[in-house]
């Protein structure tokens, strides 16, 4: 739900900044690309890492805002920002939810006399959601 909403925000955001930094095109068409990858990304791995590289693609399309005093001092991109940052906010804290419900899954599968039960319905151990580079963990920093 939290993913779908920044999936949403991301072309406002793009669309704003565009208006203001239009020879910005690479930084665009990578935010794009990145947040098309993350929307079709169907296994917890996929989406990890397409959300990692969308995290990594906005962090580009905010460095390109903080070059333009004008479009920092819009109330959209303010709105946008700001919204971004809470969506940031609460993914951060549902992969928390998320990872700490499959390691309790897990534990059970792995412990007795859970363990029968689980083979028995051929209940499999599920993946984490993880970020593997270690920059890509941060959330995108939001500031003015």
């Amino acid at each position: 739900m939290q993913l779908k909403r920044r999936y949403d925000l991301i072309p406002n955001l793009v669309e704003t900044v565009k208006g203001y930094a239009a020879h910005e095109k690479g930084t665009f068409e990578n935010v794009a690309k990145f947040r098309s990858v993350a929307m079709a990304a169907s296994t917890p791995a996929e989406k990890s890492e397409a959300e990692g590289q969308l995290t990594y693609a906005l962090r580009g399309l905010l460095a390109v805002a903080e070059a333009y005093p004008q479009l920092r001092a819009s109330e959209q991109f303010q709105s946008l920002q700001g919204s971004l940052s809470g969506l940031e906010d609460a993914i951060q804290n549902a992969r928390r939810y998320y990872n700490a419900v499959v390691r309790d899954l897990n534990t059970k599968i792995q412990t007795f006399p859970t363990n029968i039960v689980a083979g028995m319905f051929h209940i499999q151990q599920k993946q984490f959601f993880d970020i593997t580079e270690p920059a890509q963990r941060e959330p995108v920093a939001v500031k003015f």
